[in-house]
């Protein structure tokens, strides 16, 4: 692909490439963050993702108003906003721990059903390596379910080094848009 290519891709995307740049600095400067001071950046992204779920709730609230249609799902989901918002900004502390280990516990369920479904299509045709990933994927979700509290703290680690990759990314990206 050329740069050309990619410039056009970008422009009909609508990104401009220096939007690019510094999503992939601001990922960058949070992945080392992360890294070297885990426990005081995931409070903070907590803090962050608790006032993201207030406002979210309150718009959705007001959309009721504005589109009536479904408003029994839109009204649910304003409440269940700001009531997760209000909470984890009264209880910062308790929910840079909980928040992460909730999200460790879905992954774990995620990986034994991906794995369930892995070992059903190796015995329908898919092969010995769906099944291999298959018993993996259940391991691995195995793993965080009993662990889960001990997995959360290594989230933070583990964010910091994807978003540091895909900061790394997004700037390179950014440069052959430009």
């Amino acid at each position: 692909m050329t740069a050309e290519t990619m410039q056009q891709e970008g422009e009909a995307v609508g990104f401009p490439w220096w939007l690019v740049l510094l999503e992939g600095v601001a990922a960058v400067i949070l992945g080392l963050l992360l890294l070297s001071n885990p426990k005081s950046t995931m409070l903070v992204l907590v803090q962050v993702l608790g006032i993201y779920w207030l406002i979210k709730g309150v718009f959705a609230i007001v959309s009721i108003f504005i589109d009536s249609s479904q408003w029994g799902w839109k009204l649910f989901v304003g409440v269940l906003g700001i009531v997760a918002g209000i909470i984890v900004l009264q209880n910062p502390i308790w929910s840079s721990v909980l928040v992460p280990t909730v999200l460790v516990i879905i992954l774990g369920i995620e990986g034994i059903i991906i794995g369930v479904v892995n070992i059903v299509q190796a015995f329908q045709g898919a092969g010995w390596g769906a099944g291999i990933l298959g018993v993996l994927s259940i391991l691995l979700g195995l793993v965080l379910l009993t662990n889960a509290f001990i997995a959360s703290f290594a989230l933070a680690y583990v964010l910091g080094i994807f978003m540091i990759i895909g900061g790394i990314a997004a700037v390179v990206m950014a440069f052959r848009l430009k």
